[in-house]
Protein backbone atom coordinates (compact mmCIF):
# COMPACT_ATOMS: atom_id res chain seq x y z
CA UNK A 1 0.00 0.00 0.00
CA UNK A 2 1.85 3.33 -1.20
CA UNK A 3 1.54 6.21 1.62
CA UNK A 4 2.00 9.38 0.86
CA UNK A 5 3.63 11.58 3.79
CA UNK A 6 3.00 14.98 4.60
CA UNK A 7 5.36 16.35 7.33
CA UNK A 8 4.32 19.72 8.72
CA UNK A 9 7.25 20.79 11.35
CA UNK A 10 10.65 19.38 10.15
CA UNK A 11 13.01 19.57 13.45
CA UNK A 12 15.20 16.61 15.34
CA UNK A 13 12.15 14.63 15.63
CA UNK A 14 10.69 14.55 12.15
CA UNK A 15 14.36 14.14 11.06
CA UNK A 16 14.76 11.12 12.80
CA UNK A 17 11.38 9.50 11.71
CA UNK A 18 12.29 10.13 7.78
CA UNK A 19 15.96 8.32 8.96
CA UNK A 20 13.88 5.64 10.61
CA UNK A 21 11.43 4.95 7.43
CA UNK A 22 14.88 3.81 5.77
CA UNK A 23 16.26 2.03 8.45
CA UNK A 24 12.97 0.02 8.97
CA UNK A 25 12.30 -0.47 5.16
CA UNK A 26 12.27 -4.17 5.31
CA UNK A 27 9.68 -4.42 8.29
CA UNK A 28 7.54 -2.19 6.09
CA UNK A 29 7.75 -3.90 2.89
CA UNK A 30 7.07 -7.04 4.49
CA UNK A 31 3.92 -5.49 5.32
CA UNK A 32 3.33 -4.46 2.19
CA UNK A 33 3.77 -0.53 3.42
CA UNK A 34 5.37 1.98 0.67
CA UNK A 35 5.48 5.36 2.90
CA UNK A 36 7.06 8.27 0.36
CA UNK A 37 7.68 12.16 1.64
CA UNK A 38 5.22 13.73 -0.58
CA UNK A 39 5.94 17.25 1.37
CA UNK A 40 7.15 19.00 3.34
CA UNK A 41 6.43 22.59 5.32
CA UNK A 42 7.87 24.61 8.00
CA UNK A 43 7.52 27.99 9.50
CA UNK A 44 10.67 29.16 9.67
CA UNK A 45 13.20 26.72 7.61
CA UNK A 46 11.57 26.76 4.29
CA UNK A 47 9.35 23.79 2.64
CA UNK A 48 9.75 20.63 0.53
CA UNK A 49 6.98 19.87 -2.39
CA UNK A 50 6.25 17.75 -5.23
CA UNK A 51 9.22 15.43 -3.55
CA UNK A 52 10.25 12.75 -6.39
CA UNK A 53 9.36 9.08 -5.19
CA UNK A 54 12.42 7.74 -2.27
CA UNK A 55 13.22 11.29 -1.00
CA UNK A 56 15.25 11.03 1.75
CA UNK A 57 16.51 13.84 4.69
CA UNK A 58 19.34 14.88 2.20
CA UNK A 59 16.77 15.12 -0.71
CA UNK A 60 14.54 17.07 1.90
CA UNK A 61 17.12 19.28 3.53
CA UNK A 62 18.54 20.17 -0.13
CA UNK A 63 14.73 21.39 -1.49
CA UNK A 64 13.88 23.17 1.74
CA UNK A 65 17.31 25.18 1.31
CA UNK A 66 16.26 26.05 -2.17
CA UNK A 67 12.85 27.30 -1.11
CA UNK A 68 13.08 29.35 2.41
CA UNK A 69 10.18 31.48 2.14
CA UNK A 70 7.63 31.52 5.16
CA UNK A 71 4.71 33.02 2.53
CA UNK A 72 2.10 32.33 2.62
CA UNK A 73 1.50 31.21 6.49
CA UNK A 74 2.08 27.23 6.67
CA UNK A 75 -1.61 26.74 7.71
CA UNK A 76 -2.38 28.38 4.05
CA UNK A 77 0.33 26.46 2.55
CA UNK A 78 -0.75 23.08 4.23
CA UNK A 79 -4.24 23.73 2.74
CA UNK A 80 -3.25 24.49 -0.80
CA UNK A 81 -1.38 21.25 -0.59
CA UNK A 82 -3.21 19.10 0.24
CA UNK A 83 -6.40 20.55 -1.93
CA UNK A 84 -3.95 20.01 -5.01
CA UNK A 85 -5.23 18.21 -7.38
CA UNK A 86 -2.32 15.67 -8.03
CA UNK A 87 -2.02 15.26 -4.36
CA UNK A 88 -6.06 14.15 -4.16
CA UNK A 89 -5.03 11.59 -6.44
CA UNK A 90 -2.68 9.85 -3.98
CA UNK A 91 -4.51 6.89 -2.68
CA UNK A 92 -3.38 7.23 0.94
CA UNK A 93 -2.55 10.53 2.52
CA UNK A 94 -0.96 11.03 5.96
CA UNK A 95 -0.19 14.19 8.06
CA UNK A 96 2.55 13.75 9.95
CA UNK A 97 2.77 16.62 12.79
CA UNK A 98 5.72 17.56 15.08
CA UNK A 99 5.76 21.43 15.57
CA UNK A 100 6.79 22.26 18.94
CA UNK A 101 4.20 22.75 21.58
CA UNK A 102 2.42 26.12 22.16
CA UNK A 103 1.51 25.84 25.77
CA UNK A 104 -1.01 29.06 25.69
CA UNK A 105 -3.47 27.15 23.75
CA UNK A 106 -2.04 24.61 20.99
CA UNK A 107 -1.75 26.62 18.07
CA UNK A 108 -1.50 26.43 15.48
CA UNK A 109 -0.39 22.17 15.79
CA UNK A 110 -4.35 22.07 16.35
CA UNK A 111 -5.01 24.09 13.41
CA UNK A 112 -2.94 21.99 11.13
CA UNK A 113 -4.68 18.73 12.68
CA UNK A 114 -7.87 20.00 11.69
CA UNK A 115 -7.41 20.86 8.60
CA UNK A 116 -6.05 17.48 7.63
CA UNK A 117 -9.15 15.39 9.76
CA UNK A 118 -11.67 17.68 7.84
CA UNK A 119 -10.33 16.43 4.41
CA UNK A 120 -10.57 12.86 5.69
CA UNK A 121 -6.52 13.03 5.88
CA UNK A 122 -5.64 10.73 8.39
CA UNK A 123 -2.90 12.71 11.50
CA UNK A 124 -0.31 11.09 13.16
CA UNK A 125 1.38 13.12 15.68
CA UNK A 126 4.16 13.53 18.53
CA UNK A 127 2.89 17.40 19.33
CA UNK A 128 0.82 17.08 22.64
CA UNK A 129 -1.03 20.51 22.32
CA UNK A 130 -3.61 19.27 20.01
CA UNK A 131 -5.00 16.16 22.32
CA UNK A 132 -4.08 18.45 25.41
CA UNK A 133 -6.28 21.28 24.25
CA UNK A 134 -8.79 19.79 21.94
CA UNK A 135 -8.74 15.75 22.06
CA UNK A 136 -12.59 15.90 21.68
CA UNK A 137 -13.18 18.67 18.88
CA UNK A 138 -10.72 16.75 17.01
CA UNK A 139 -11.63 13.09 17.28
CA UNK A 140 -14.99 13.96 16.92
CA UNK A 141 -13.83 15.60 13.32
CA UNK A 142 -12.09 12.24 12.66
CA UNK A 143 -15.08 10.14 13.61
CA UNK A 144 -17.22 12.33 10.76
CA UNK A 145 -14.41 11.84 8.02
CA UNK A 146 -13.60 8.35 8.71
CA UNK A 147 -9.58 9.57 9.19
CA UNK A 148 -7.24 8.22 12.13
CA UNK A 149 -5.97 10.92 14.76
CA UNK A 150 -3.00 9.28 16.55
CA UNK A 151 -0.76 10.68 18.95
CA UNK A 152 1.30 7.82 20.48
CA UNK A 153 4.40 9.85 20.78
CA UNK A 154 2.55 12.49 22.36
CA UNK A 155 3.53 10.82 26.28
CA UNK A 156 6.32 8.51 27.21
CA UNK A 157 8.16 9.05 23.89
CA UNK A 158 7.33 5.38 22.12
CA UNK A 159 6.46 3.45 25.24
CA UNK A 160 2.81 2.53 23.70
CA UNK A 161 0.48 3.68 26.23
CA UNK A 162 -2.25 4.99 24.41
CA UNK A 163 -2.24 1.74 21.78
CA UNK A 164 -1.73 -0.42 24.90
CA UNK A 165 -5.59 0.33 26.29
CA UNK A 166 -6.87 0.78 23.20
CA UNK A 167 -5.94 -2.43 21.62
CA UNK A 168 -5.61 -4.54 24.43
CA UNK A 169 -7.55 -3.69 27.46
CA UNK A 170 -11.43 -4.17 25.65
CA UNK A 171 -13.84 -3.14 28.53
CA UNK A 172 -11.71 -1.44 31.19
CA UNK A 173 -12.49 1.22 32.88
CA UNK A 174 -9.88 3.86 33.28
CA UNK A 175 -10.52 5.44 37.02
CA UNK A 176 -7.24 7.71 37.06
CA UNK A 177 -3.67 7.63 36.94
CA UNK A 178 -0.08 8.85 38.40
CA UNK A 179 3.42 9.17 36.93
CA UNK A 180 6.72 10.65 36.42
CA UNK A 181 6.43 11.52 32.59
CA UNK A 182 8.81 14.48 32.02
CA UNK A 183 12.81 13.32 31.90
CA UNK A 184 14.41 16.80 32.37
CA UNK A 185 12.55 17.56 35.85
CA UNK A 186 13.50 13.54 36.82
CA UNK A 187 17.14 13.67 35.89
CA UNK A 188 17.67 17.21 37.80
CA UNK A 189 15.47 15.76 41.09
CA UNK A 190 18.36 12.94 40.90
CA UNK A 191 21.58 14.29 40.07
CA UNK A 192 20.04 17.16 42.98
CA UNK A 193 19.57 13.91 45.03
CA UNK A 194 23.48 13.61 44.83
CA UNK A 195 24.18 17.57 45.22
CA UNK A 196 25.08 18.48 42.02
CA UNK A 197 24.39 22.13 40.77
CA UNK A 198 20.68 22.62 39.41
CA UNK A 199 22.25 24.58 36.46
CA UNK A 200 25.01 21.94 35.77
CA UNK A 201 22.54 19.09 35.79
CA UNK A 202 20.78 21.44 33.61
CA UNK A 203 23.28 22.25 31.38
CA UNK A 204 23.71 18.56 30.41
CA UNK A 205 19.86 17.71 29.82
CA UNK A 206 19.73 20.52 27.38
CA UNK A 207 23.01 19.88 25.56
CA UNK A 208 22.02 16.52 25.15
CA UNK A 209 18.71 17.67 23.25
CA UNK A 210 16.45 16.61 25.76
CA UNK A 211 15.50 20.15 27.61
CA UNK A 212 14.62 22.88 24.85
CA UNK A 213 16.87 25.84 25.28
CA UNK A 214 14.41 27.61 27.31
CA UNK A 215 13.35 24.68 29.81
CA UNK A 216 11.03 26.13 31.42
CA UNK A 217 8.03 24.22 30.03
CA UNK A 218 9.93 21.20 31.57
CA UNK A 219 10.69 22.77 34.93
CA UNK A 220 8.21 25.27 35.56
CA UNK A 221 6.14 21.50 35.06
CA UNK A 222 4.52 23.07 31.90
CA UNK A 223 5.14 19.93 30.41
CA UNK A 224 3.92 17.33 32.62
CA UNK A 225 0.50 19.52 32.19
CA UNK A 226 0.09 19.27 29.21
CA UNK A 227 0.73 15.38 29.48
CA UNK A 228 -1.76 15.38 32.11
CA UNK A 229 -4.53 17.02 30.24
CA UNK A 230 -3.84 15.05 26.95
CA UNK A 231 -4.10 11.37 29.41
CA UNK A 232 -6.91 12.53 31.26
CA UNK A 233 -8.72 13.50 28.25
CA UNK A 234 -8.26 10.28 26.25
CA UNK A 235 -8.84 8.04 29.05
CA UNK A 236 -10.84 10.19 32.09
CA UNK A 237 -12.94 11.53 29.18
CA UNK A 238 -11.99 14.71 29.85
CA UNK A 239 -11.76 18.52 28.55
CA UNK A 240 -9.12 19.51 30.22
CA UNK A 241 -6.11 22.41 29.31
CA UNK A 242 -2.68 22.20 31.10
CA UNK A 243 -4.25 25.65 32.62
CA UNK A 244 -6.54 23.96 34.18
CA UNK A 245 -4.09 21.51 35.83
CA UNK A 246 -2.78 22.27 39.33
CA UNK A 247 0.54 22.54 38.83
CA UNK A 248 4.13 23.03 40.75
CA UNK A 249 7.57 22.57 39.10
CA UNK A 250 11.13 22.86 40.43
CA UNK A 251 13.57 25.29 41.30
CA UNK A 252 17.66 25.24 42.47
CA UNK A 253 16.18 25.52 45.74
CA UNK A 254 14.49 21.87 45.57
CA UNK A 255 17.71 20.12 46.02
CA UNK A 256 17.59 20.58 49.85
CA UNK A 257 14.36 19.11 50.18
CA UNK A 258 15.30 16.09 47.42
CA UNK A 259 18.34 15.09 49.89
CA UNK A 260 16.05 15.86 53.03
CA UNK A 261 13.47 13.01 51.40
CA UNK A 262 16.18 10.80 50.68
CA UNK A 263 17.66 10.60 54.02
CA UNK A 264 14.41 10.19 55.88
CA UNK A 265 13.71 7.36 53.33
CA UNK A 266 12.21 8.45 50.69
CA UNK A 267 12.54 10.34 47.40
CA UNK A 268 11.10 13.13 45.92
CA UNK A 269 9.83 13.08 42.09
CA UNK A 270 7.38 15.67 40.23
CA UNK A 271 3.96 13.23 39.83
CA UNK A 272 1.59 14.24 37.16
CA UNK A 273 -2.01 12.70 38.44
CA UNK A 274 -5.91 13.07 37.43
CA UNK A 275 -8.81 10.97 38.79
CA UNK A 276 -12.61 10.95 38.07
CA UNK A 277 -14.59 10.54 34.91
CA UNK A 278 -15.80 13.35 32.55
CA UNK A 279 -16.52 16.68 33.83
CA UNK A 280 -15.45 15.21 37.36
CA UNK A 281 -11.72 14.40 36.09
CA UNK A 282 -9.17 16.83 37.85
CA UNK A 283 -5.25 16.54 37.47
CA UNK A 284 -1.92 17.76 39.33
CA UNK A 285 1.34 18.39 38.83
CA UNK A 286 2.64 17.97 42.06
CA UNK A 287 6.04 17.46 44.24
CA UNK A 288 5.62 14.13 46.09
CA UNK A 289 7.93 12.63 48.78
CA UNK A 290 7.54 8.39 48.04
CA UNK A 291 8.66 5.71 49.75
CA UNK A 292 11.74 3.80 48.29
CA UNK A 293 9.65 0.80 47.01
CA UNK A 294 7.16 2.94 44.72
CA UNK A 295 7.52 2.02 41.29
CA UNK A 296 7.58 5.86 40.79
CA UNK A 297 10.99 6.65 43.71
CA UNK A 298 12.30 3.67 41.87
CA UNK A 299 13.03 5.74 38.81
CA UNK A 300 16.56 7.19 37.84
CA UNK A 301 17.54 10.05 35.92
CA UNK A 302 16.15 8.99 31.96
CA UNK A 303 13.14 7.38 33.12
CA UNK A 304 9.62 7.39 32.98
CA UNK A 305 6.35 5.52 33.89
CA UNK A 306 2.75 5.37 34.46
CA UNK A 307 0.73 3.71 36.63
CA UNK A 308 -2.93 3.36 35.61
CA UNK A 309 -5.84 2.43 37.47
CA UNK A 310 -8.10 0.14 36.22
CA UNK A 311 -11.38 -1.32 36.36
CA UNK A 312 -11.30 -4.61 36.56
CA UNK A 313 -7.51 -5.13 35.71
CA UNK A 314 -6.08 -3.35 39.08
CA UNK A 315 -3.21 -0.84 38.82
CA UNK A 316 -1.03 -1.69 35.65
CA UNK A 317 2.83 -0.04 36.03
CA UNK A 318 4.67 0.97 32.62
CA UNK A 319 7.84 2.08 33.00
CA UNK A 320 10.27 3.74 30.57
CA UNK A 321 14.04 3.26 31.64
CA UNK A 322 15.59 5.55 28.81
CA UNK A 323 13.93 8.09 26.16
CA UNK A 324 14.98 9.99 23.31
CA UNK A 325 14.92 11.18 19.66
CA UNK A 326 14.76 7.69 18.38
CA UNK A 327 11.44 7.03 20.86
CA UNK A 328 9.43 9.69 19.68
CA UNK A 329 10.18 9.23 15.92
CA UNK A 330 9.39 5.24 16.64
CA UNK A 331 6.05 6.12 17.88
CA UNK A 332 5.36 8.08 14.58
CA UNK A 333 6.25 4.85 12.91
CA UNK A 334 3.79 2.57 14.99
CA UNK A 335 1.28 5.18 14.22
CA UNK A 336 1.78 4.90 10.74
CA UNK A 337 1.41 1.16 10.53
CA UNK A 338 -1.54 1.38 12.59
CA UNK A 339 -3.06 3.81 9.47
CA UNK A 340 -2.07 1.23 6.88
CA UNK A 341 -3.29 -1.71 9.22
CA UNK A 342 -6.67 -0.07 9.40
CA UNK A 343 -6.85 1.00 5.68
CA UNK A 344 -5.76 -2.38 4.39
CA UNK A 345 -8.70 -3.95 6.66
CA UNK A 346 -10.99 -1.22 5.32
CA UNK A 347 -10.17 -2.47 1.70
CA UNK A 348 -10.58 -6.02 2.44
CA UNK A 349 -13.61 -8.17 0.86
CA UNK A 350 -15.99 -9.26 3.72
CA UNK A 351 -16.21 -12.98 3.93
CA UNK A 352 -19.02 -14.83 3.06
CA UNK A 353 -21.53 -16.92 5.10
CA UNK A 354 -19.88 -19.71 4.06
CA UNK A 355 -16.40 -19.30 4.73
CA UNK A 356 -17.52 -17.77 8.46
CA UNK A 357 -19.20 -21.07 9.25
CA UNK A 358 -16.25 -22.76 7.81
CA UNK A 359 -13.77 -20.75 10.06
CA UNK A 360 -15.87 -20.40 13.29
CA UNK A 361 -13.78 -22.67 15.13
CA UNK A 362 -10.21 -21.72 14.14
Amino acid sequence: MKIALFLIGYGNVAQRFVQLLDESKQYLDGQGIEPAIAGVITRRHGRAVNLPAGATHTTIADAMARDITVEPEPLEFLATTLDDPQAQKLPVRVLVETTTLDIRAGEPATSYVRAALSRGIHVITANKGPVAFAHRQLADEAGKTGASFLFEGAVMDGIPIFNLVRETMPGVTIRGFRGVVNTTTNYLLAAMERGEPFDAALGRMQAAGVAEADASLDVDGWDAAAKTAALANVWLGADLTPHLIHRNGITSETGVRARDALAGGQRLKLVASASGIGREAAGRVDLVELPLDDPLAILEEHGNALEIDTWPLGRVVITQRDGGLEKTAYALLTDLVTVAQREMAARRPPRDAAWRRAHRND
